[in-house]
């Protein structure tokens, strides 16, 4: 465990880099959520296949997913704010390259360079905030800081359909890439440069690198059957996800300075967080998609209004989030994260029964604010639990292995959805509910759709479910946030309420 004295606070404006990362949140997410609504236009003007609209969609996060570890560890090496700024620059290039892509392989193949960009900025975010904030900042900080995220996440599906309605698909990406720019001209001002320190003298462990990279790929690509139409492929990335999980856990172990610091996992409060983070990344990330194919494939809605369906979750995010920042000095994350995984619970199961029940989408509204308060109580104190008990010198490594595991959440979650919900489907009929067209073919395959759903989302309230169970799981005394100035020199704790 670190002292919060440890703890680098020595920049005059703190807030200065909280904007400017906060920019660059907002652009990578919008560049993830906004497609989720799109993807129907972008099949039909693409002339894209079910497999190649899937590989539109999950390649961005498998390429994201597979180099976070990678990174997290070069960022304690060379230092986090190049390594972010670099990922800035590259996520512009790759989203200009998306904004001009004449074909389908030319959009999945800039989608996958603009995951590359997305995984330098991701894993640097929350370091470089808990670099820069004071300890008694931070947990305000850490909690805007999910806020912003999360909330770009969802609203960027309400964006992704306005630029669509007005501009096409591309208008997406001429939304992101001045975002983009400015995240790079902020960050450039605002983020100091950091200290050196001990982990920067250590070699860097490619042959860790290459093998977690090939590893996480190919775990990803057994788990999501839907980006190849060979039934023998996920089968074949099973049995190689073995091997290489054999040779870089022998590899780690062998290593000085290896690329996962194992040692993160004998404090049994990190282990537990960061599976947390997984199972809740599972349970929720898919909704937005859900509700979008649902809306435009059974109720033949546009873009726009199917974006505008999951404001809801912003809306109840913020308000939860904003509450989180207070709630967190008060209550230990086990009864704040276990609390938000049950709303979450709560608002799955309602949209679910809401939808399955045939009535208007526009009823699920209530579910979703529910679902979007148990995000947001969720994300502050499992964030801050996280960062604050990572020695300084490993926070990359650390915040690296809490974005993997959510990236790999967010992707399973999708897989999932995209898989189930169109199981049974004929060719005809899967292409039809990617491009939102399902409701004029017969209805018997729209029941089968229909049905679907209902099991996605039953599924993931299962998920959530689990969620509680895990949280419930955290120690009673958890590293917290010091709530004033005289309390820096020792870490607090905060115990269940009598």
């Amino acid at each position: 465990m670190t002292s919060v004295a440890a703890l680098p606070h020595s920049h005059p404006h703190p807030w200065r880099v909280f904007a400017a990362t906060s920019v660059g949140v907002v652009a990578v997410f919008l560049g993830i959520s906004g497609l989720t609504v799109a993807l129907p236009t972008v099949t039909r003007e693409l002339g894209a296949s079910a497999a190649q609209s899937t590989w539109i969609l999950l390649g961005y996060m498998l390429v994201t997913t597979a180099l976070i570890l990678v990174f997290g560890r070069l960022a304690d090496i060379i230092g986090r704010r190049p390594l972010y700024l670099a990922g800035l620059v590259l996520f512009a290039v790759a989203t200009g390259l998306c904004m001009l892509a004449p074909s389908a392989n030319w959009l999945i193949a800039a989608r996958l360079l603009q995951g590359v960009g997305a995984a330098a900025v991701v894993t640097n975010n929350t370091a470089l905030l808990t670099d820069t904030f004071p300890p008694h900042l931070l947990g305000r900080a850490l909690g805007w800081n999910a806020t912003v995220a999360a909330v770009a996440q969802v609203v960027g599906p309400v964006i992704g359909g306005a630029a669509t309605a007005a501009f096409g698909w591309r208008g997406l990406f001429v939304v992101c890439l001045p975002v983009g720019v400015i995240a790079i001209v902020a960050s450039l001002l605002a983020i100091p440069r950091g200290p050196r320190m001990a982990s920067r003298r250590e070699p860097f462990d490619l042959a860790g690198s290459i093998l977690a990279t090939a590893m996480l790929t190919a775990v990803v690509l057994a788990l999501t059957p839907g980006v190849t139409a060979s039934w023998w492929v996920p089968g074949a990335c099973a049995l190689a996800a073995v091997v290489l999980a054999v040779a870089f856990t022998v590899v780690q172990m062998r290593r000085a300075h290896p690329l996962v610091d194992v040692t993160l996992f004998r404090n049994r409060g990190i282990t537990l967080v960061l599976v947390a983070v997984l199972v809740n990344a599972v349970a929720t990330y898919a909704v937005a998609l859900v509700v979008s194919l649902y809306a435009q494939a059974v109720e033949g809605v546009s873009a726009v209004s199917a974006g505008v369906l999951v404001v809801p979750v912003a809306v109840g995010t913020v308000v939860a989030a904003a509450a989180a920042g207070s709630l967190v000095l008060r209550f230990a994350p086990r009864t704040l994260t276990a609390v938000g995984m049950a709303l979450d619970a709560v608002g799955l199961l309602g949209v679910t029964v809401t939808m399955s029940a045939g009535g208007p989408i526009a009823l699920t509204a209530p579910f979703l604010f529910v679902l979007g308060c148990g995000t947001g109580l969720f994300m502050t104190p499992s964030t801050s639990a996280l960062m604050l008990t990572a020695p300084a010198e490993r926070r990359g490594i650390a915040n690296g292995l809490r974005s993997t595991l959510q990236n790999v959440g967010n992707l399973l979650s999708t897989a999932l959805a995209l898989a189930v919900a169109t199981v049974g489907l004929s060719g005809a009929a899967r292409e039809a509910a990617y491009g939102g067209t399902l409701g004029v073919l017969g209805s018997d395959e729209l029941t089968t759709f229909v049905d679907n759903i209902r099991t996605v989302g039953l599924a993931l309230t299962a998920v959530a479910c689990v969620g509680v169970v895990v949280c419930l799981a955290f120690p009673r005394r958890h590293v917290s946030l010091p709530v004033s100035e005289p309390d820096l020199e020792s870490v607090s704790t905060l115990k269940e309420p009598a």
